[in-house]
């Protein structure tokens, strides 16, 4: 039943109770009330808007006023106004109930709606479900599986749920900006995590900016990682999957860039597919640098921001906080020590690695 086409049924008890309170100046007790506050939740339950539904019992007050008994028989201008008072009085609790019923049921559908929804998140995002069942389920969210999605996740100072003011915030922008463009923002473990089309690519990028700014009553977020764009409902696992290995690798190696891109990141799952290997590259190359005063982390510290800085070694000493001369001293124990050179390139590309598959497994500070 549509909102405009609202029937005289959910009048229930309202026009009885008019004719007894013109006669008696009563107002309505418990069990009416209760009996308005049941309309007002069947009323939401089939579409009806509660200004639609006041507007029932005000016309219906309107048109049964004159030939109220009590309004007829009222001898005087002052008994058709205590009478009209008590009406009014009447009307003005019916409707309250009404809308004690309707705001019920609302909240009803919207607790029940999003725990269908989150239920749904939880099976996307984990791959679980029939794919077919799930495809179906996706379209009710504004998803539509068939084609190639990506899912970018931001990842903040503190955890994010739904009832976020930051949350709350990009849902009103990306709604106001793109409508519903088969897109769905939710949250998962407390990032917030967005899934577009790979035809609406703007919409993830629009997520980022607004992830990355900040509030009076939110910060920014501390990284937005992005996952490659991959087709099915399984494609959304998986470019998930990727932007979690994402914001989990920069953690990891200290990465500067808050937006990263699992495209960007494909050598390290590679260099971490052979743990055993790694490791015994770590132990082979760096091994040695635990022979340094001080131990190894100054030295390992040397050789990522060196790298960083493109092995300028001017950029390099102001990053690290040292000067040039100790700089070239460092350089220079880790020729001594390793037998590789920083300033062959051959001999740099594997020091490098090294220095990489040293922060993924956490040496030294973890054994190997």
């Amino acid at each position: 039943m549509q909102d405009d086409a609202i029937s005289d049924e959910f009048l229930g008890p309202y026009p009885e109770l008019l004719t007894e309170v013109s006669e008696t100046g009563r107002l309505p007790r418990r069990d009416e009330l209760d009996a308005f506050r049941e309309l007002g939740e069947r009323a939401a339950e089939r579409g009806h808007g509660l200004r639609r539904l006041a507007g029932l019992y005000i016309g219906s007050t309107r048109a049964l006023w004159g030939s109220l008994p009590g309004i007829a028989r009222s001898a005087t201008g002052a008994e058709r106004a205590r009478t009209g008072d008590a009406l009014l009085a009447a009307l003005d609790a019916a409707v309250a109930a009404l809308g004690e019923g309707h705001e019920r049921a609302l909240r009803f559908a919207m607790r029940q709606e999003e725990g269908e929804r989150r239920e749904f998140i939880d099976d996307l995002l984990y791959g679980r479900s029939d794919l077919g069942r799930l495809a179906e389920r996706a379209q009710r969210f504004g998803l539509r599986l068939a084609g190639a999605h990506a899912v970018a996740v931001a990842s903040g100072p503190e955890k994010y749920d739904d009832v976020h003011p930051k949350v709350r915030w990009i849902e009103r922008e990306l709604l106001g900006r793109f409508g519903e463009r088969d897109v769905l923002l939710s949250t998962k473990d407390g990032r917030l995590v967005c899934i577009a089309p790979s035809t609406e690519a703007t919409v993830l990028e629009a997520f980022a900016a607004h992830a990355q700014a900040g509030g009076p009553a939110y910060a920014p977020a501390r990284r937005v990682a992005f996952g490659r764009q991959h087709s099915g409902a399984s494609g959304v696992v998986r470019s998930y999957e990727e932007a979690l290995n994402a914001l989990d690798l920069a953690d990891r190696l200290g990465l500067d860039g808050v937006r990263l891109h699992a495209s960007e990141l494909l050598v390290f799952p590679v260099l971490l597919r052979d743990r055993e290997a790694m490791a015994d590259l770590v132990r082979t190359v760096l091994g040695p640098l635990m022979e340094a005063r001080g131990g190894a982390e100054p030295l390992l510290e040397t050789l990522s921001e060196c790298a960083a800085a493109g092995y300028v070694n001017a950029e390099a000493a102001r990053r690290l906080g040292v000067s040039v001369r100790t700089l070239s001293y460092r350089l220079e124990r880790i020729r001594s020590l390793t037998g590789y050179d920083p300033g062959d390139a051959l001999h740099r590309y594997t020091l490098e690695t090294a220095a990489m598959g040293a922060r993924l497994l956490n040496w030294p500070a973890d054994g190997l």
